[in-house]
Formats: structure tokens, sequence, C-alpha cells
């Protein structure tokens, strides 16, 4: 027998459409093998196997656990033995089936079509030699019978099926193998049940599709963008969206975000409930009328906040770009910056934002650089260089990038901003070069200068800002929660006293009824006015902020949460342009022997312009040596130091200061100014031996130069050396070139330098390096310039070194340590073979390349110490300390370097004059973080400084411990942070502490910050308004911050807990008063007070009085600024708390329940009567109880009390429905109102008073 070996499908495994099925039967025609396969199958399913044997090509037939006599019917197959498979086809194997097998089969086997069908009941035994037929004799005719789901029957036969065709319910199609006899029968099901699951699966298929679409993350992955070819892939549109809302979200959105206070959703209920005749308490606009009022504001609040977003965002996505088009005349054609799409090139101009993320292709500079800011990326407003890809800078214009077929293969979107990872490929293969993030502009920088050719690689959100922008969320106070909290509590009190009335009352009858009727009559124990005032206080707490003259320029754009600024216990801020302006200035320098300062740097350029004479003669010398065809000669100066004239150590050091950068001039193509060299001739007719540089600019006689650097303490540098008389005025990737300025103005010298060597600054080697050749004299030397902690080691022994920098640090400059060492030109040779063999080495290149520079580094020359200030913001050291003194713990979070942190936190004054630094080790390992903080743990009362990198690794393996540590330092400082690093410290203070949080920024790095503090403030400085628009608050200056929190802070807490508490005990007098008179009548769900006077009660007759709390005030400003101590208190909540509630609980319990018994004792004969006296001493006591919690009088708050008063009087002599007129004019009226008023209201003044002069508040014993 010849054994087949088709793999088999499992039964149980379904295609996609399961439109079709076909059973597929395999048997051998020849007898004398039948019997042994039957046998064997018998054997197999004797032994209990059951399944289909694929090796020996039989199945096991025959016994009762057999899975094929389960599912077809029968416990034998006769003589059908053999390969069983039963199939799910999927339309790609039956289109491959009909087009191709037929063909191919019909070479080795004799197709033969039946159509056959079984009338339904009952099945046909099988058809053989022998009855009951297991095995017929050689000459009869074999069978099959196969039973279908649906009880119908399919059987063939011999060289052709027979049968007869019913109902057209089955097809089959036998294919008999003249060689071996086989043969193999298609046998086609019904196919009604496949086509309604079908129809099931595909509307299975079409919600899993756009539930992928709409709500599944994109998934990020890496992409090939085509250069000069159409790019088919898709991806996301370049839009800048910052809208919480759309059209359609809007409305559920903000309805949602209401109606998840459970007081909203109180109010809700009731209102909703008044639309009940049965239960009708009332009129519906008492309910309705407040709880509109507050969703209206909100409402109109919340779009009006999203319009201004959606309009910024249209601004943004509107602004136009070149993009390079092969089609256009003009080379190029504006396009809006939301319809560029990946692989378009563009044009980015000077001062031009990037509007996606590119690869630099060419430059408008012939080096292929090009500086970018990226202020609103990383906070740091230094310029950064960028590079061009070789191959593309080198063509000679933008339009031939259509020409070449090139790509570009980049990894997957990430949030990381300090690395990338890309290659440019030519189609040919002529062309392999890997990129980095030097050849890339991340979106929302800005071209410094130059003009930029990139190709987009990044679009929208996949953008390497937005990657590090979180959503902005819904701000919620911690004021709002408490009080959330306080009306569940109220909301149980309402149940509980229902209930109560409902068991003395009895459950018979529509019980259900009359205890929701009940639970209306006492819902104004959480009284509906509660939202309404407490949003109307923070509107006007706002508007305080805003108009305070000793803040100006205060912006409040968020109104739901002015009460957090009271309640902060850690401020996290940023460094650059919101502690320090970012100038730097320089302010001193020291030689070793002499140090100068802003006083005595004039004598530094007279010292230069006398040795003016003395350099010229060193350049004459050199020139005619040289003509002369002999060596060079050493420079006089520097050869020998017997010789040296005075002010050598000056001349070398600012000649090193001038030399040793990343410093590069800029001139702008608009400035009418032209720059020539000429030749003059001094001590000979026509001898070239001074180069003279005359700047001219019409109506000026003086040009003030402008650099761009990598870092601004180099630009401080450059420009102090311009001012003491060298001066930078040229420079390239190649050459360098200074002005010496000498008495003579006309004939300034020019000294030429050809640049050797670059050795960047790095975090790791904490210094930078150059080697330079100078032209005349052909003299090579190293200059090498760095933090003092790394350049002590590296600088010949000196002994004041050390002493000179601590006091300069002490000062809060950054200082630098500037040494030089002079090569031999065989030294220089050696040097320049063992760095070019590490730089092409493939393993360990960059420790290889650090150890061939570290040999350079030995016994240089000390030239000097300098220091640079980074101005701080105005009274920014006087603000942190009163931060400090107030309890508010302030952490530093910067993406710059540590030692400029280290600097800034000294300088600010952030780390205390006692207090000590510890600076955390980078830690990449478990071991490396175990030990820091061990180290870190032993060191109480000092202030951490932390890198982003460390501070990943220890919350990895350390994160309670870690927290534990940092929150208890008396100050932080996060320096390498990125803007996700950021946003994760803010939420790990919340989620540890569970304190509050503000966090102080000024650039697009911080909006991440910001948005996730519980209150964020934004600085609109030079970064932008991005910072700002995110904020809850802007502020010009980092110094508001002060007053903001510890006045206006401080206010807003305590009116809005001193209010909310008021309004509540409002609720709770009355419904105490409605409680006892249901109690006293009958238990009667009747209302106390009807109509007009419970809306009278909450609006016109209290409204005031209790709104005017807003104008109280503990404290005097001056008081608050001049003692930030008292700040501590308000972090623990104590104004509004379950202790301070229950005893306003009480106090409205037992004045109610004064006021309803005493107008029940002293009434005499008419119910309009009780209602007159109680209401009356209600009104009263609240009046009286609004006075009593005043602590500084405003003029609105005694016009408040009397406007409600008279309001009041004229409200009895109008509302004959309420009150009798007669009564109420009587002298009883008189005396019965006064006597409960003042027993209701007298012992609680008492109790004041003693309180006050036996336990007074910190803030009383100040005044």
């Amino acid at each position: 027998m010849a054994e087949s070996n088709v793999p088999l499908r499992d039964f149980d495994e379904e295609s996609e459409t399961d439109s079709e099925t076909e059973l597929l039967i395999r048997r051998d025609v020849p007898s004398g093998k039948q019997n042994n396969n039957n046998i064997r199958g018998r054997r197999k399913s004797s032994m209990g196997y059951s399944g289909v044997d694929a090796g020996a090509g039989s199945s096991a037939a025959g016994g009762g656990g057999s899975f094929l006599g389960n599912l077809f019917g029968s416990n034998s197959f006769g003589s059908a033995a053999g390969q069983i498979r039963y199939r799910n086809e999927r339309s790609r194997e039956r289109a491959k089936h009909s087009n191709g097998s037929y063909s191919s089969i019909s070479k080795l086997a004799q197709l033969t079509h039946t159509s056959s069908g079984v009338a339904g009941a009952g099945s046909i035994g099988g058809v053989g030699g022998g009855s009951g037929g297991a095995g017929g004799g050689s000459g009869s005719a074999t069978g099959i019978k196969v039973t279908t789901g649906d009880g119908s029957a399919a059987t063939s036969g011999g060289s052709a099926a027979t049968g007869d065709l019913s109902n057209g319910a089955t097809h089959s199609t036998t294919v008999i193998d003249p060689e071996n006899g086989s043969s193999t029968v298609f046998y086609q099901h019904n196919r009604r049940k496949s086509k309604s699951r079908s129809i099931g699966n595909v509307c299975k298929l079409c919600l899993c599709s756009c539930w992928r679409k709409w709500f599944r993350p994109r998934e990020l992955r890496a992409r090939t963008v085509n250069l000069g070819r159409v790019n088919t892939e898709k991806f996301p549109p370049n839009e800048i969206r910052n809208q919480k809302y759309n059209f359609i979200t809007f409305l559920p959105l903000v309805l949602f975000e209401q109606f998840r206070f459970f007081l909203n959703l109180y109010f809700l209920l009731m209102a909703l409930s008044q639309f009940i005749p049965d239960i009708r308490i009332g009129y519906p606009y008492t309910y309705w009328g407040p709880l509109g009022f507050v969703l209206m504001v909100t409402i109109c609040r919340e779009a009006v906040d999203d319009l201004r977003r959606h309009q910024r965002d249209h601004e943004v996505n509107s602004q136009k770009y070149k993009r390079l088009s092969a089609t256009n005349i003009s080379g190029y054609e504006m396009v809006p910056s939301s319809k560029l799409k990946v692989g378009d090139v563009i044009i980015v101009e000077k001062n031009e934002r990037v509007p996606a993320d590119l690869i630099l292709l060419r430059t408008s500079d012939r080096s292929g650089s090009v500086f970018v800011r990226t202020d609103q990326l990383d906070g740091e407003t230094d310029w950064k260089p960028r590079l061009a890809v070789p191959y593309t800078q080198k063509l000679s214009r933008d339009s031939e990038l259509h020409s070449i077929d090139a790509s570009f293969y980049v990894e997957k979107p990430q949030n990381d901003i300090h690395s990338f990872i890309a290659t440019f490929c030519m189609a040919d293969g002529s062309e392999d070069t890997g990129l980095s993030v030097e050849n890339t502009l991340w979106a929302n920088t800005v071209v410094a200068a130059g003009t930029a050719t990139g190709i987009v690689i990044y679009t929208g959100c996949e953008t390497r800002s937005v990657m590090n922008n979180s959503q902005p969320r819904s701000k919620v106070g911690l004021l709002d929660m408490e009080i959330n909290g306080l009306t569940k509590v109220l909301f149980c009190a309402v149940l509980g006293l229902s209930l109560v009335m409902m068991m003395l009352k009895g459950f018979g009858g529509p019980w259900y009824r009359y205890m929701f009727r009940f639970v209306l009559l006492f819902s104004y124990i959480i009284p509906i006015s509660l939202r309404v005032n407490l949003d109307m206080g923070k509107a006007f707490y706002s508007w305080q902020m805003q108009n305070d003259s000793n803040i100006q320029g205060t912006v409040v754009r968020s109104t739901t949460i002015p009460e957090e600024l009271g309640r902060i216990s850690y401020v996290l801020t940023d460094k650059t342009g919101t502690l320090t302006q970012n100038e730097m200035v320089f302010k001193k320098i020291h030689l070793g022997i002499v140090s100068h300062d802003a006083d005595t740097f004039h004598h530094i350029g007279q010292m230069i312009q006398k040795l003016s004479g003395n350099i010229l003669q060193q350049q004459q010398g050199s020139l005619s040596s040289s003509s002369s065809g002999g060596e060079s000669n050493k420079p006089m100066m520097f050869g020998n130091r017997m010789r040296r004239p005075e002010g050598w150590r000056e001349w070398e050091a600012v000649r090193a200061l001038a030399l040793c950068h990343n410093v590069t001039p800029v001139s702008d193509d608009d400035d009418n100014r032209s720059v020539s060299t000429a030749s003059t001739v001094t001590g000979g007719n026509n001898s070239p031996t001074k180069s003279v540089i005359n700047i001219e600019a019409p109506g000026s006689t003086d040009t003030e130069h402008q650099y761009q650097a990598a870092s601004p303490d180099e630009i401080a540098l450059v420009k102090w050396t311009e001012q003491v008389g060298l001066t930078l005025i040229a420079r390239d990737l190649n050459t360098m070139t200074l002005q010496v300025k000498t008495p003579s103005e006309d004939n300034d010298i020019l000294l030429h330098y050809q640049i050797l060597q670059l050795f960047p600054f790095t975090s790791e080697s904490k210094r930078m390096g150059i080697i330079v050749r100078e032209s005349k004299t052909g003299q090579i030397t190293f200059y090498l310039k760095g933090a003092d902690v790394v350049m002590s080691s590296i600088v010949q022994y000196n002994d004041w070194l050390s002493e000179e920098s601590g006091n300069m640090a002490r000062e809060g400059l950054r200082t630098l340590v500037v040494a030089k060492k002079v090569l031999t030109e065989e030294q220089y040779s050696d040097f320049e073979t063992r760095y070019n063999a590490a730089r092409l080495s493939i393993t360990d290149r960059v420790a290889k390349v650090a150890a061939v520079t570290e040999s350079l580094e030995r016994e240089l020359e000390l030239l000097c110490l300098t220091g640079v200030e980074d101005r701080l913001q105005e009274n920014v050291r006087p603000t942190l300390e009163l931060l400090r003194n107030a309890g508010v713990r302030v952490w530093m979070l910067t993406g710059d370097k540590l030692e400029t942190a280290c600097c800034i936190a000294k300088s600010s004054q952030l780390i205390g004059r006692n207090q000590g630094l510890h600076v955390l080790r980078s830690v990449k390992t478990r071991t490396d973080a175990h030990q820091e903080l061990n180290s870190f743990r032993r060191k109480q009362g000092h202030a951490l400084v932390i890198s982003g990198e460390s501070l990943e690794v220890c919350l990895q393996y350390y994160r309670p411990e870690f927290l534990e540590l940092a929150t208890a330092s008396p100050a932080v400082v996060c320096c390498r942070c990125s803007p996700t690093q950021k946003a994760q410290v803010v939420a790990l203070i919340q989620k540890h502490t569970g304190k509050r949080t503000c966090a102080v920024g000024d650039g697009g790095n911080d909006v991440s910050m910001i948005q996730q503090a519980d209150a964020g403030v934004g600085i609109e400085g030079r970064e932008g308004r991005q910072a700002s628009l995110a904020g809850d608050f802007s502020i010009p200056q980092f110094s508001h911050i002060a007053k903001l929190l510890l006045i206006h802070g401080r206010r807003s807490y305590k009116r809005s807990a001193a209010l909310s508490q008021f309004v509540i005990h409002r609720g709770l007098i009355i419904t105490t008063l409605q409680a006892v008179f249901s109690a006293v009548f009958y238990l009667s769900s009747v209302a106390l007070y009807q109509g007009f006077l419970m809306v009278g009660y909450s609006t016109l007759y209290t409204m005031f009085p209790v709104f005017s709390l807003v104008l109280d005030q503990d404290i005097t400003s001056e008081t608050a600024v001049t003692y930030p101590e008292l700040y501590k208190d308000l972090s623990k909540g104590r104004s509004l708390s379950y202790k301070t509630f229950f005893i306003w609980v009480l106090i409205s319990i037992y004045q109610g329940g004064v006021i309803m018994y005493g107008a029940l004792i002293l009434f005499v004969d008419e119910f309009i009567h009780i209602v007159a006296i109680s209401f009356s001493a209600l009104i009263m006591t609240e009046l009286i109880m609004v006075a009593l919690t005043v602590r500084t009088w405003h003029r609105l708050m005694v016009l408040a009390e009397l406007f409600s008063l008279a309001l009041y009087l004229i409200s009895l002599a109008v509302l004959h429905e309420y009150f009798d007129w007669e009564f109420i004019w009587s002298y009883d009226f008189l005396w019965k109102v006064s006597l409960i008023t003042l027993v209701s209201c007298l012992p609680l003044y008492i109790i004041k008073f003693l309180r006050k002069k036996c336990s007074p508040p910190s803030y009383l014993k100040l005044s």
C-alpha cells in the first residue's frame, strides 16, 4: 500500500470564514491488504487509540471510544478503512484546488462525478460482498457510507459512485488513483449553516477591526524612508492637538467630570425626583435652578478654555514651510505644517520652528553644520550643533535630492531625545552611513543660524516632543475631595434620619413613598447651594490674584484649584530660565599670583596692548626665518621663562580662553558690513608682516560681535577676551582667526591658527580640549579646560588651585581651570597616529580613544582659574529662603549638567549655608545603587544631587527606600532629567507622601511636570509661552511664587474652608428644624417652610452675608510674608477636617433644637406663628453666626449683613401668605424671637471667647 504523507489538520480547527467543509477519505482497493488494515485498525481501537493513524494509513474504526465513530455515528467503516481528513478549507485553498488540482490529478486518476442524495431518516448499511459488510470478497464492489451532520448520507463505490439525489443536499466528487487503486471522496455539506456562521464571523471581524483601529494603542515600528521615491506606508498626520475634547465628546465628558462628584450626582437625583408627582415637595426650580447654574458655568468655562487651546493649535498647524517639489517651477511649494508627511523634504529658515522630526540633509554652511536651539525640548537655551548627512551635503543644490535613489532606515519612535540610530543607504550600495542624534532636527527646536534642509522621518504623535508630553488631566483640588467625602457622610445622615422617622411611623401602607419624601425633606442637610458658593468663591480668589499689584502679570488659567496653593508641601522647579536668567557674566580670573575682577579687568587690556609690539616682533622673526630657509625660532615670549616680559601670564591666559572653545562668530546677511583684510607695511615698504581687519558699519565706528556656541559659559569667556583686546573674528572647522587690539586702532594684528584636533566636553570627562598650530610660528599647543575636580590631577603641582576654586564656588561662581602644553612635531605625529588608530577600532572604541587622549593630559602648565556667574532671577534667594522657612521642600529638576546644577543650587541658596551636599555617583547596577543609598543614609541633613540615569536605576531596584530618603532630604537636585522623568518624579512624590505638589517651569520641556503637579505654575520667559499656557497659574518671575503661596494660597484655603462649613451648617440647622417639626406633628412628611421661604432662606436672606466670608482674612499680607512658619499649619488640613465638621454638626443640632422647641413652647394659638417665630429666629441666628465667624471686618461684610436684614424685614411686611401682619408688629413676636436668638447664640460666643483667651491660634499670638 502506498502510504500518504499528507499532513492532517486538527478536527477542531476553524478557518476564518468557515464557508465550506470537505471530507477526504483515502482507501486501498487490493482486498488482500484490506483485512490486515482493518485488523490493525481494530487492534488500535481495542487498545484505546482513537483518532487517525497517519503513519499506517488506516483509521481506528472499531471501538466505542473511536473519534471517527463518534463523529459519524457508526461503529465500523467496513472495508472503507483508510486515511480520513476533516478540514475547513480557506477560500485560497479552494481556489488553488479548483484551478490547478484537477488538471494534475487527471494524469494519474480517473475522475467520476456523481451527485447522490439519501432521503432523510435512517442510515444505509455498508455495501459489500457480505451483509453487515466488514469486509467483502475480491470481486465485490466496495462501498463507503458517510453520514452527514443533518442525517443525509452519501455512498460511493468501485469505479463509480452511485446514489439518489434528494433535496440537493449533498455533492460528492470521487477521484480514483489507477496506480494503487486508492480513492478520494470530496464531500460537500449543506452550506446553509456555514453561511449563517460566515455572517456572524464577518460581524465579529468588523467589530474587532473597528476596536483595534479606534482604541488600540498604535504600534510603533522601525521604518524605511525613501529619498527620491514615493513613500507608500501610512503614518500619523503631523498635527499638534492639545484639546481635551472634540465636538462629540465635549458635553458627555464635561458632565461626567461634574457628576463624578457625589455632591452633584446627589443634586441631580433630587432634581429628577421632582418630576414624580407623588413625591414632589415644593417647586422644581428650587432644585434645578442652582444645579443648572453650576453646570452652565462649568460648561462655559471648559468651552472657552478648549476653544483657546484649539485656536493655539490651529495657529501652529497653519504655519507654512517650503517643501521641495520636482514639478514646481520655483523648486518648492508652501504647505502648512499639518500637511507634511513622512518622506517630505522641507527647508527650515533661520528662527523658524522645526515642524516635525527631521534628518538633516543639507545646510547653507559649506561645512554641513547648523546650530539649533532646543529650549522647548530640554530646557537648555544653549545652541547645539547639528551635522548634515555627508553624501547629501556634497550635492551642489537642493533640487538634486530628487534625482538620487537612497533610503533611510530609522529606528522606531521613542521618547529619548538624546539618542537616535539610523542608516543612510544608496540603492546601488555605493554609500552606507550610520547616523546619530547629531544628524537630526527634533520637532519644536528652532534653527538658530543659517538654513537647514531635512527629510521628515516622524510626524505628529510620533515626534520626540509629543512623546515627552503627557496628556492634560482635569485637576481636582484636595478641598473638593474632602468636601466630597463630607457630603457622603451627610447623605448617610439623611438616610439614617429618614429611616428613624419611618421606624417611629411604622412601615405600613406605601412606606417607601413616605421614606423617599422624608429623604427629600431632609435633603437640605446637603445644601444645593454649596457648589454655587464654592465656584463663585474660586472665581473671586482668582480675580484677586490677577489684580494684586505686588505680583503684576499673574494670570489664573484654572479657576478650580486656587485652594491648592495653600496646601503645598513640595515645590519642584526648573533651573534654566526659572531660577536663572541664563545670562553668563564673567566675574573673576585668578592667575596664581594675582586675581582680577570687574574692577581690574581694564589692567589686563592695557597689558595686552603693551605686549602687541612683542607679538608683532615675534611674528616678523618667524616670517623672516622661514623666508631665509632656516628653522623657525622658538617664540621669544614662551621659549625661555627667564625672558618672559611683564604681563605674559595675562596674555597666555587670555589667548587660551580665546582659543579653547567651540564658539563661532555670527554675521547676519542683512547687516551692511564689509570685512576686508589688507596687507600693510611696518618696518619695510612691501613686507606683508601684519594683517589688518577693517570693519565698516554705517554711522558707527564700533561693531559688537555676535557669537554662537553650545554653552553660554563659552560665549561669556570669548566676550570677555574681546573686552580685554583679543577678539575672535573668524572660525570654521579647520581654522580660527584672532584679532589683537593695539594702541593704534588702525594697525590691529591678526593671528591665524589651524585647528588640528578638537575634544568636545562630555559629562563623563568634564573637560574639553583643542590642539592648534599657529600659522606663522608653526608652534603646536594643546589647550585644556575643565572642572577643578578633574583638572587638579592633570596640571602641574600648585598650592593655590584648590583653595581658590573653593572660594569661587562659595560665591556661587561656575569655575573652569585652564591649562596648556606645547607639543613638538614628533610628539603630535605620534599622538595623531595612535589617536586615529583608536578611532578606527571596532571594539572598545570609546575606552581606547579616552586612553590615548589621557596620555596627552599629563603635566600641563596651569594658566588660570575663571569664575562665571549665571545671573539669578530677581529675588530668587529670599524667595527660596521663605519657602524653606514655610516648611516647603524645594526640588530642582533640570536637564543641565551636574556641575552647573550644583553651582546654581549653591548660588541661589537652594541649599542652606549649614547644609552639606551629597552627590550620588553614577549608578548603573543594583549593587551600586545599594552602596550609594547606604552612603547617603549616613549623611543626615544633607541635600541630595542625582542624575537622571542614576535615578532610573534607584527607582527600579529600591523605589521605597530611595523615596523615603529623598523626601526626608531638605533639598534635592535632579540633573540630566528628561521631560518624562520630571513628570515621573512629581507622580512618585504624590504617591509616596500623599502631599500636594507645585511644579514651576518656563519651557516646553516642563509642560509634563506642570500638568502632573497638583498646582502647575508656568513662567512666561525667554523660552516661549508653552509652559505659561499649560500651567494652572502663570507668573512673570519666580519670586512671585512666595506671595502666591503664602498669601493667596493661605487665604483661598482658609476662606473656602470657612465658607463650605458655614454653608453645611446652614443646611444642617434647617434640617434639624424640619426633623423636630416632623417628630412633634405625628411624624408627618410635610415641609415646615413652604415655597418662597425655602428659596429665600438660602438666597436672599443669608447668601450675601455667608458669601462675604470670602473677604475674611486671619492675618495681613505683611504678617504672612514676615512669618512664613505660619504656612506649615495649612498642610495639616486642620481648617477643614472631620473634627471641625462634627463641631459644626453639634452647633447646628443645638441651635436648630433651641429654635424649634422655643417656637413650639412660646407660640399660643396659630400654626403660622410657629413659622414666623422660628424662621425669624433662624435668620437672625445665621446673621449673628456670620458675625461671630468673621476675623477681620470688611466694609462689604457690614453692607451684606445690613442688606440681608433689610430684605427680611421687607419680606415680613410683604409676604402676608407666610406671616401674620398683626402678630409681626406685636411686642410678643419681638421678645420671643430675641429670646430664642439669644439662647442659641450667646453660649457659642462665650465658648469662642474663652477659647481665644486660653488657647489662641498661632496667628493671634503674633498680632
